[in-house]
């Protein structure tokens, strides 16, 4: 069987039985049953296969039933000898080689059949054995290509099942596997509370980290290996896995074990952070056509006040491009505070709840599906100034992927104790919108001259540290840095739409407004409130027959009402209603005496419902002085001409420029266009707010870097003094305003601070 005849079918099967039964012969019995039971069944697909392989034709006659004849009467006798050698109790007794030998013999005669009957009819083309190199190759046999195949898949398997036998327990290779699955699977039994960090190993990988830093201080790099490994050495946490692999260095087990402890805590915390622990969050990249703006603001609905109906609309109106994705950004605040902030006993036990209200207010009132999205960060009330503060860093709810225009309405409201990252360090422009008039507010309060100089001076700073641009709707608000004037608020189609029905119905002779005057707006003083009273209780004797009805609810109606009613003042009282109310459409004049307000939402409503409106001569009604049903006061006494004016007279209709300059098209126009916007939204290689801010700063490329030097000591250090909660609460802000606490992480479905923020999280 040595020879060089001999085919390579049999000399592979040899040398495979060969191997295999010097190495089962060590073996047990059981394995020598799976191999017998594995070659039956190999041998009895031979034997279902063969006759498949060229079944008798019905007609024809010749070759093809010579092949099958063939394989039926030398073949199969062959086959099945093999089978009933390997059916018996046990292999035939004797020495290794005469088993072999008796092994071989079927298998040598099944070659010799094949070789003889191809030798004797030559009616097949056989390919020559190796040895001999003269004829010509030919085409080989279908059967004995089948059977060639057949045996060489029962060797590979054969030999691949004595190969684990053989060598179980003795393999490295299957012994370090072993491990690994152990040592994985006894960690999925083991507890979730993975032990926090130990002092050492926070030194060791703060060590670790610093490689960088260390080796521009002149220390090697393996001085630093050496001083990890003996940090990490003395932790009291034992390894989580022994079985690192034993041809790294002691020095490399440590390192990748240092790492999967970390990694462990920090999964088991459910710790999530998208930058780095050192590297700063990448900006913004524009990968694509569109551009991410989020609009965050201090107000929410269903609190009607102007902080939370303008943002609402201006993310619709820019929404509208598909320029741009939006995201508004909007205060949660817990149940209690809800009951005292929101009118109607309205509140919403999730922000899902809140969404749902805010998109429907909103779909109510526009012609078109707004496709923006709502966010929510968290805030509290703050009784004492009627507004509500972020808790938190409100800069880490919007994404950093998303990180790249974001417009603060009310800038300095919103960072006067915001304690986080910079927003003109996350984003690439930041816009500021200026809406309230908080020197006039502070000035009616004890000490307000006093803390009006402070606040004035705080949002300078905020605003300078945090905005690269600020828009400001009139020039009742302080001269903030890098500002302009412009109002960029509409109004509600839905009040145009009701100002051309009562434009319609005149023309046809009808009298569409047949109400008197009223007023409109939160109950609170500084709204307005003392002016009104003080007009009408100076000059009641002259408007003897004047009638008021006002709408409002607030922290000041008891004291508004009782003050009303001690100086029997002509005046309605109810409560707070939508502007777009049907019961306050046939109203023909809308008083105003406001002067804390920096550009009033009532205001332009009534004007686009085609009424008069009677406000004083004052910066926040400028752009109302345009129109022809605005008319102004400077004094008590013009006040009360005004009045008689407005309640003998009819509006005028508005014309079609003086709608379209009411509307959020035009406002989202000018706004575009006075924040420089549109610049940055077709300059997709620009860095907005970089060396874009402003055409002086351009041409000075030292005032500008001098400018930012500046800017950032002014943001470091506020950041540096916000952190200290003494200092905040001597500033007024609400006690433990610095995080969000428990109830907020349960509304939003937050982590706590604490996990948020680790100490090995840095």
């Amino acid at each position: 069987m040595g020879t060089d005849d001999t085919p390579p079918i049999a000399a592979g099967a040899f040398a495979f039985i060969s191997k295999g039964w010097r190495e089962v012969q060590h073996s047990a019995t059981a394995d020598l049953r799976l191999m017998r039971a594995r070659a039956d069944r190999e041998l009895e697909q031979l034997l279902a296969s063969a006759p498949a392989l060229a079944p008798r034709p019905p007609v024809a006659a010749g070759a093809p039933i010579a092949e099958v004849e063939f394989v039926r009467r030398r073949i199969q006798p062959k086959i099945q000898e093999l089978q009933r050698q390997a059916a018996l109790g046990g292999w035939p007794p004797g020495p290794a080689g005469a088993s072999l030998r008796i092994d071989l013999s079927g298998i040598t005669a099944i070659r010799n059949a094949v070789v003889a009957e191809g030798q004797g009819n030559g009616r097949w083309g056989i390919a020559r054995w190796k040895g001999d190199q003269a004829e010509e190759e030919a085409k080989e046999w279908e059967v004995v290509r089948m059977i060639r195949s057949g045996l060489k898949e029962f060797e590979r398997r054969s030999l691949s099942s004595d190969m684990l036998a053989g060598f179980r327990g003795r393999s490295k290779f299957v012994e370090k596997f072993k491990l690994s699955l152990k040592s994985l699977n006894k960690e999925d039994r083991e507890s979730k509370e993975v032990p926090p960090l130990d002092l050492p190993e926070i030194l060791a990988y703060l060590v670790r980290q610093s490689g960088p830093f260390l080796d521009q201080l002149g220390i090697r790099r393996d001085l630093c290996d050496k001083l990890v490994d003996m940090l990490y050495s003395k932790r009291n946490v034992r390894p989580m896995y022994d079985s690192l692999s034993a041809d790294k260095s002691l020095s490399e087990n440590l390192t990748d074990e240092l790492d999967l402890r970390i990694a462990r805590v920090l999964e088991c915390t459910g710790y999530h952070r998208e930058e780095g622990f050192w590297n700063e969050p990448a900006k913004y990249k524009i990968s694509d056509n569109r551009r991410h703006i989020a609009i965050v603001t201090t107000a929410s609905l269903p609190w009607m006040t102007g902080t939370s109906i303008n943002p609402l609309f201006r993310a619709a109106y820019l929404a509208r491009s598909a320029k741009q994705k939006v995201t508004l950004v909007v205060p949660w605040l817990s149940k209690p505070e809800q009951e005292l902030v929101y009118p109607n006993n309205i509140t919403f036990n999730s922000p899902e709840e809140q969404e749902t209200y805010i998109r429907n207010w909103l779909q109510e009132r526009l012609g078109f599906e707004a496709n923006f999205k709502i966010s929510f960060y968290p805030g509290k009330f703050s009784k004492e100034r009627r507004s509500i503060i972020p808790a938190g860093d409100t800069s880490q709810f919007i994404p950093s992927k998303e990180a790249d225009i974001a417009i603060l309405e009310e800038p300095e409201h919103l960072n006067w104790y915001h304690h986080g990252k910079r927003w003109t360090d996350k984003f690439n422009h930041v816009i500021g919108v200026a809406h309230t008039n908080y020197l006039e507010y502070i000035k009616r309060e004890k000490n307000g001259a006093l803390q009006a100089f402070l606040v004035k001076h705080i949002n300078n700073w905020v605003t300078r540290a945090y905005c690269h641009k600020v828009l400001r709707l009139s020039a009742a608000t302080q001269d903030l840095p890098r500002s302009v004037i412009c109002n960029v608020h509409g109004v509600n189609p839905k009040f145009l739409s009701i100002g051309e029905k009562f434009a319609a119905e005149r023309k046809c002779g009808q009298k569409a407004l047949s109400k008197g005057a009223y007023f409109l707006g939160k109950m609170v003083w500084a709204k307005g409130y003392r002016e009104l009273i003080d007009l009408l209780s100076k000059h009641k004797n002259d408007l003897v027959d004047f009638k008021l009805d006002v709408y409002g609810n607030g922290e000041d109606s008891e004291a508004v009402q009782a003050t009303a009613r001690k100086l029997d003042l002509s005046i309605n009282f109810f409560k707070g209603r939508d502007h777009a109310d049907d019961s306050l459409h046939g109203y023909k004049v809308f008083v105003n005496p406001s002067i804390s307000d920096v550009l009033c939402t009532a205001t332009a409503e009534a004007l686009a419902m085609g009424k008069f409106v009677i406000c004083a001569d004052h910066p926040s009604n400028e752009f109302f002085k345009s129109f022809p049903n605005c008319l102004t006061y400077k004094t008590s006494e013009e006040f009360v001409v005004r009045i008689k004016e407005a309640m003998a007279g009819e509006p005028q209709p508005l014309t079609p420029e003086q709608r379209y300059s009411l509307s959020w098209e035009a406002a989202t126009e000018r706004f575009m266009e006075y924040s420089e916007l549109d610049k940055v939204l077709n300059d997709n290689n620009a860095q907005p707010g970089r060396g874009g801010k402003i055409n002086k700063v351009r041409k000075m490329p030292l005032l500008s870097k001098l400018s930012g030097v500046v800017d950032g000591g002014l943001a470091f250090a506020h950041h540096c003094l916000t952190g200290n909660e003494i200092l905040r609460l001597a500033t007024g802000a609400i006690p433990g305003t610095r995080d969000y606490d428990k109830q907020q992480c349960m509304d939003l479905n937050l982590l706590p601070p604490q996990v948020q923020h680790p100490v090995y999280g840095w």
